[in-house]
């Protein structure tokens, strides 16, 4: 969380230059390519805010941080159990503006893996985040695409499909919960979101 208020200290004087806005919504996780743990979706949230510069024209781009809690669910013979990562996420995307009112959105993103939390059916929860965070790619990208609406000026109603191509494991590991033999296992996450674009009434 340290991060993200010290990256909006440094993304504040772009405000000067573009329209500001924050969003906050839920999160529908799973990963792709993990078929060996049966591996079920989660819910989580994200939150952050997001800078615009004004456009009537039909394209333009947006600059977005955000924090992002993801993860899956997972069972593997007699053990099962929750997995819960926390991400500071970034995106850049361009925004085709097809009516005063609809927004498609694709682009690019990034993220970093600050938290990793198991809990298991057989072990209790493992909360160390040294032990956690070795067995995970610190480091994800992928690219979005999805849909706004803008039903009055300011309100932003949005969702979202962020598809990971980074591994989400950094090496595969034996022993440890939770362990799968699946190496091309990625982040797959839909975001449901509502947010406000503050100055100049929120108009584009």
């Amino acid at each position: 969380m340290k991060k993200l208020i010290l990256a909006i200290i440094l993304l504040s004087p772009c405000c000067l230059f573009a329209q500001i806005g924050i969003k906050a919504g839920l999160n529908y996780a799973k990963i792709s390519k993990a078929s060996d743990i049966n591996s079920g979706s989660k819910t989580g949230f994200h939150v952050g805010l997001f800078l615009a510069p004004p456009s009537k024209k039909i394209l333009s781009y947006r600059s977005e941080i955000l924090f992002s809690r993801q993860g899956y669910n997972y069972k593997k013979g007699t053990s099962s159990g929750d997995v819960k990562l926390d991400y500071i996420q970034t995106g850049q995307l361009m925004s085709i503006n097809a009516t005063k009112y609809l927004s498609l959105l694709f682009g690019a993103q990034a993220a970093y893996l600050i938290s990793a939390q198991v809990d298991s059916s057989n072990g209790g929860t493992n909360t160390n985040q040294n032990i956690l965070l070795e067995l995970y790619n610190r480091k994800d990208y992928g690219y979005a695409v999805g849909f706004e609406v803008h039903p009055v000026a300011g309100l932003i109603i949005g969702a979202r499909y962020n598809v990971s191509l980074g591994k989400i494991y950094e090496s595969l590991q034996t022993g440890q919960r939770p362990s799968f033999t699946s190496e091309d296992a990625k982040n797959n996450v839909i975001q449901i979101s509502v947010g406000w674009r503050f100055g100049k009434n929120g108009k584009k």
